[in-house]
């Protein structure tokens, strides 16, 4: 397609399990991204510090490309107690807030 209305979804757990090299990927091919969804890796769990996916660092990279757009939250909390997983959500969001 030669439309710049045709965008994808970066799902970033998905390319860390695929390829890898995820801020690489996000640095090169970021024009053809239209959303991102976060989750850590292993397990789609929390994108904290136990996870092998620096999120900070990620998130950083796609604010340099000039991305203006949304950066959804895609993951299985740990704790599915409600109060636990809305505390997740919320350092999540704190995570990425860069």
């Amino acid at each position: 397609l030669q439309s710049p209305q045709f965008k994808l979804l970066y799902d970033i757990y998905h390319m860390q399990i695929m390829e890898g090299d995820v801020i690489r990927t996000i640095m090169r091919d970021h024009r053809w991204f239209g959303h991102y969804h976060t989750a850590g890796n292993p397990g789609r769990n929390d994108p904290d510090d136990s996870q092998e996916l620096n999120y900070p660092a990620i998130c950083r990279a796609i604010r340099d490309t000039g991305y203006q757009g949304w950066v959804a939250q895609e993951f299985i909390p740990r704790d599915p107690a409600p109060q636990a997983a809305a505390a997740s959500l919320r350092d999540a969001v704190l995570t990425c807030d860069v």
